[in-house]
């Protein structure tokens, strides 16, 4: 490519994120994290750089219009912004940063699900086969913004003008969406998680299994059955790609989940650690303290803007 194909690629790069910053400034107003009309798209907002807060990061790709952030796991940085997308293939627990954003330039962006069934159907229908390499790779990385991605997220967005357009165009859109995310420089990591045969699959089924039994007794080695692995090569892998092992992630969602119904459904400690699958409320506390860094009773009453 000559100097004036990349300025002139440049400058439409630079185009795009601008139409896309201003579909999402104009769609929200107040910093936050909202969903759209369109299932599966999210945008948010931020105005002022932030430390780094606990979250749950579906599969998806982030895009940031405008600003910066990162995104935190097992003691890794991931940095992203304008030239730089996130694309998770599993449910990471995670922190989230805000490195750049102001009142006058907020970091602007959004979050868009992946589905794993279109990813599989795409691969087949196309010329590139599932991939051979049994390799475990990381279940998060950094991909390289290309013009086809930004286009085809600003077709998405253009809807928003449209929405009687929405049920019938966005899903087509999405599809596009997929398929150039698997012509980009993080096709390994989406076919690696597809590939049947594979162990990000496997381990995938088994955070599938978690999130919906994370209150019941957990046996590592039945877990690693179910997915048809041994034991070793379950838990290898598992940490290998959640940087946590199986029973840590379970009591990460506990833990986060009995927040959500001490903070949402206002149940007291005892209620939401039992509810939860602890039979100690102390042993939960301790354990709760250990992640958010405070006693759950404290930590909720600094949320709800009593403490």
């Amino acid at each position: 490519m000559n100097m004036t194909n990349k300025l002139n690629t440049v400058a439409q790069l630079l185009s795009t994120q601008e139409k896309l910053a201003r579909v999402i400034g104009s769609q929200i107003s107040i910093p936050g994290d909202y969903r759209t009309a369109i299932t599966g798209l999210g945008f948010f907002r931020r105005e002022h750089p932030a430390a780094p807060i606990i979250c749950m990061v579906e599969p998806s790709i982030i895009l940031v219009a405008c600003g910066e952030k990162q995104l935190w796991v097992g003691g890794e940085g991931y940095p992203y912004n304008s030239s730089k997308f996130l694309i998770t293939s599993l449910d990471l627990p995670a922190n989230s940063e805000v490195l750049v954003a102001s009142p006058d330039q907020p970091c602007l962006g959004l979050t868009l699900k992946l589905d794993l069934r279109i990813l599989s159907e795409l691969i087949a229908q196309s010329d590139l086969p599932p991939t051979r390499d049994r390799a475990v790779v990381k279940s998060v990385g950094i991909g390289s913004v290309t013009q086809p991605i930004l286009a085809s997220f600003e077709r998405l967005l253009a809807l928003f003008d449209e929405p009687e357009s929405i049920p019938v165009l966005a899903p087509l859109i999405q599809r596009e969406i997929h398929y150039r995310l698997l012509q980009s420089d993080q096709a390994g990591r989406l076919r690696q998680i597809t590939s049947v045969d594979g162990q990000g699959y496997r381990i995938a089924k088994a955070i599938d299994w978690l999130k919906l039994n994370y209150a019941s007794a957990l046996r590592v080695d039945e877990l690693a059955a179910k997915v048809q692995m041994s034991t070793p090569t379950f838990h290898h892998h598992f940490r290998q790609l959640t940087t946590m092992s199986p029973l840590q992630y379970q009591k990460w969602l506990r833990l986060n989940e009995a927040k959500r119904l001490m903070l949402n459904e206002h149940q007291d400690v005892s209620s939401a650690a039992f509810k939860v699958g602890y039979e100690s409320p102390s042993q939960f506390s301790r354990e709760y303290r250990r992640l958010f860094g405070v006693p759950p009773k404290r930590d909720i009453a600094v949320l709800r803007g009593q403490g």
